[in-house]
């Protein structure tokens, strides 16, 4: 018996310099806005309409990402600008890096009528010579909300949970990439 619990906070990704011109590279930006939003106790942070190009964005506890309608978080070609769920010396880091990263992390959700594109940027040195990050990775986690979020050109799973408690998933939609939502290790999911 869980729910998602909303904070007052409410941070807004262009106040921390985020262009979402589709061409400045915006993740320093959002990653600040999250990290501003996780130190006031958690909140929403969100995307007004734009294109956010991006190397890897990463989640904290009690944090929303809200994307509005008209928002779209592209990964960048950029290979090293992305983060993995496994330390960068470990046997398949490369494998787990996404756009969208949330490890231990509890009480986070991504939201709104926007899309999260990985905008297909396959790795040649990836698993059979192509899969890229995936849209997002979350791990040792619990309570997650995924709801309304388009995914687009995944270059590996659009959603990967793993060890991750009281998943819920609701609405998404999911186009052209290489793969889906996955579960690995996961218990209590809801979708």
């Amino acid at each position: 018996n869980w729910k998602l619990s909303y904070k007052t906070t409410k941070i807004d990704v262009t106040a921390f310099g985020a262009s979402g011109d589709g061409s400045t590279l915006d993740t320093a930006s959002i990653n600040r806005a999250i990290e501003t939003c996780a130190s006031q106790g958690g909140g929403q942070v969100r995307f007004p309409p734009g294109q956010y190009r991006s190397g890897t964005v990463v989640l904290r506890s009690h944090v929303t990402l809200r994307f509005e309608a008209g928002a779209r978080l592209l990964g960048t070609s950029d290979l090293s600008q992305y983060q993995s769920f496994l330390p960068s010396e470990a046997e398949g880091s490369r494998w787990h890096r996404a756009l969208v990263l949330g490890v231990d992390v509890e009480d986070v959700a991504l939201v709104g009528e926007g899309e999260i594109d990985g905008q297909c940027v396959f790795d040649p040195q990836g698993e059979e010579n192509l899969r890229g990050p995936h849209a997002v990775v979350i791990g040792g986690a619990r309570n997650v909300s995924i709801r309304g979020i388009s995914f687009v050109n995944a270059a590996n799973y659009a959603i990967l949970f793993k060890h991750a408690d009281q998943v819920d998933v609701r609405d998404v939609t999911i186009r052209g990439g290489w793969d889906g939502v996955h579960f690995r290790g996961t218990v209590n999911r809801y979708c």
